[in-house]
């Protein structure tokens, strides 16, 4: 894991926030977030915060592709001119609904928690991400939350930066999440912290990206039908063996967490 394809931010924004873990853990729990951990794309969702729950035709064209950091950009430009501030942006987030299964898998981490370092790694933003798992009494679980730096201006408007740059060709320009984990094994390497496993949960496309470089001991878990899903097995089929970690698809986290406790017992 030590392999991959650099951080700009704004000010008062928040970016990596977390806690430490008493015990060297066994395992390194890797998630996504929008689809993943919620069952929405909550940059979609705050659109409902919205007058009419709609963005102008302006803002549904097509974007240019690796660009989406810029869009949303504009779209939280556009809902802070619509008086959309604090409390609505709250509001949504915390409405937005677990992935089928995912409170079982929590309730399953909440009672080995000293077996599972679990970070968060997600193009979403950290308002939104902080928002939803607090509501969701989750918060507490995750040592690190890697996302786009946010928060809020003077003129009461949620404002969005990009997490990084990197050089990989394959994630969008604001993000690589391959880089992300990478740095992270590192940093904990160098704090005397080794896992048996990296087990990663995820989606889209650009989970496919950090997902691809782990080793033949660890687990990716994809969304059925999703594409990080479709990629691998693109992958498996173009290039047979070329994908070391045992894949795990998923409909319910509940297989999640039957997989983990199966993992424990052996």
């Amino acid at each position: 894991m030590r392999r991959c394809c650099g951080g700009a931010g704004l000010p008062c924004l928040f970016k990596g926030v977390g806690m430490g873990s008493p015990r060297p853990p066994r395992y390194l729990l890797v998630f996504d977030f929008d689809e993943t951990i919620v069952n929405e794309n909550s940059d979609e969702s705050v659109v409902r915060a919205a007058p009419g729950q709609a963005l102008p035709e302006r803002l549904r064209q097509p974007f240019h592709q690796g660009s989406y950091n810029e869009h949303m950009q504009r779209v939280l430009g556009y809902l802070g001119d619509q008086g959309v501030r604090m409390g609505d942006f709250k509001a949504v987030y915390e409405s937005i609904p677990l992935s089928p299964g995912m409170p079982d898998l929590f309730q399953f981490l909440s009672k080995n928690r000293e077996l599972f370092e679990i970070i968060l790694i997600s193009d979403a933003n950290t308002f939104g991400i902080e928002c939803s798992l607090r509501a969701a009494g989750v918060h507490g679980l995750f040592r690190k939350i890697f996302s786009n730096p946010s928060g809020f201006d003077k003129r009461g408007y949620l404002t969005l930066g990009p997490y990084h740059s990197h050089k990989c060709l394959e994630c969008p320009a604001n993000m690589c999440k391959r880089k992300i984990l990478s740095e992270y094994l590192a940093e904990r390497a160098r704090e005397d912290v080794e896992f048996q496993r990296v087990l990663y949960v995820g989606d889209g496309a650009n989970d496919f990206c950090p997902a691809a470089t782990l080793r033949a001991a660890d687990v990716a878990f994809p969304r059925k039908g999703y594409p990080m899903h479709r990629l691998a097995q693109e992958r498996q089929r173009e290039r047979p063996g070329a994908l070391q970690p045992t894949l795990v698809p998923w409909d319910s986290a509940a297989e999640i967490a039957r997989y983990l406790q199966e993992l424990l017992r052996k």
